[in-house]
Order: C-alpha cells, then structure tokens, then sequence
C-alpha cells in the first residue's frame, strides 16, 4: 500500500501525519485489523518515528486505533457496541442542545443555520466527503454554540473525535444525502418555530437514522471478514 503525506506548512507534523493515517483508515486504504508499524509507516511517509507515534495516540483518541500489550497497534474494527455507546450518548447530548437552542437563537444565528442547511447541500453535490462531513459538523456545531453552554460544547467536542468514523461511514452513501438534507431543513424549520417538542423527535430521528445505517455497514463489514 502507497502512503503520501497530506503536506501542511500551518500544521505540526504529527497532525500531518494523523490526517493521513486517519484519511487512509477511512477511505479503506489501512484495512481493520492492520497492524500500524511505526518504522514502516514513518519510512513510508518520510518522517521520524516520533511523529508517527503521536499519530498513533490521537487514532487511537478518535477510536480508530487499538495498542494491545506487547502487540502494538492495529487499525481498529467498528463495532455495534462502540456505535451504540456513542451514539446513545449523543442523543442525550444533541437533545439537550437543541432544546438550550430553541429559547436562545437570534434571527440572526438562524439565518445562519440557514445557510449551513445550503451549504450542507451544495457539498453532497462534490463527491469529496470530508467536505460533506465538515458541512455536516458545522450544522451541528451552530445549535450547540446556540445553547449557550460551554460545558455542553466541550463535551460534544470531545464526542466528534469518537463519532468521526461513524459519520464518514455514513455520508459515504450518496443515498442517504436526501434524508440528510430534509432533517436538516425540519430541523431548521423546528427551531424557528419554537416547538421544542417536535426537535427532540427530529433530532432523535436523525440520530436512529445513522444509527440504523452505520450499523448495517458493520453487519456487512464483519460478514465479509467471517467469510
């Protein structure tokens, strides 16, 4: 397998060398399971072995990396147990969230909202699905600056490192960019009518949504390993 280091000037190297791994584990390129070397993975990328080790620590942080004693680190395999676990963990978060949002957004930060909602659309559009990703995050990240609760923010920004793989697994299928873009837009809808009753069923029925797909993803994924 070829590795090229995704070169950054603004970034330090071990944040260069994280996009990378993290961009080859998602696309598939590092499969579940393999082992992550530091030596042939830092002669690979050109760089030291200190970089690829930090590297392999803030993988590990976003759940995608697993050290095992005296085995060293491997990519780590999705499994319905870690996605329930977050996933459960962020509906309680999100609900919360967008109801703290509902009594604090301004016209302003709706109008906002809005344009995430067109943003969101215009990247489904690009086939690049980081991009979709990020538009995605950004989305989110506006109603839960909009709750006004730092303490929440910090939470939640600590989940999106352990709900990355999950989400780019799912915007991985064209297919569900319809259903994405339509509870965005309800969403949107919901918070400019105040009715914080209907944004807790739309919010959990986004979340069960990934949840639903995500999970069907990992079915497939560990059937074709057992075969």
């Amino acid at each position: 397998m070829e590795l090229t280091l995704q070169q950054d000037d603004f970034l330090p190297l071990r944040n260069v060398v994280f996009n990378t791994l993290r961009d080859a584990i998602l696309r598939g390129e590092l499969t579940p399971g393999e082992r992550l070397m530091e030596i042939p993975l830092a002669q690979k990328l050109g760089v030291s072995r200190t970089p690829v080790r930090e590297a392999i620590s803030m993988l590990e942080r976003e759940g995608l990396a697993v050290t095992y004693p005296r085995r060293g680190a491997r990519v780590a395999k999705m499994s319905e147990k870690d996605l329930d676990d977050v996933l459960e963990i962020r509906e309680v978060l999100d609900t919360l969230a967008v109801s703290l949002a509902c009594d604090n957004m301004t016209d302003e930060d709706l109008d906002r909202l809005e344009q995430a909602v067109d943003s969101f659309e215009e990247s489904t559009k690009s086939k690049d699905v980081r991009a979709i990703v990020k538009q995605d995050e950004n989305f989110h990240n506006i109603i839960y600056e909009c709750s006004n609760n730092p303490r929440l923010r910090m939470i939640l920004t600590n989940l999106k490192e352990q709900m990355y793989r999950f989400r780019f697994e799912y915007v991985k299928d064209p297919s569900t960019y319809p259903t994405l873009i339509t509870e965005h837009k309800e969403i949107l809808l919901g918070l400019r009518a105040r009715d914080k009753e209907q944004l807790v069923k739309l919010t959990k029925t986004h979340l069960n949504n990934q949840m639903n797909k995500v999970r069907e993803i990992i079915k497939t994924q560990n059937d074709e390993d057992n075969g």
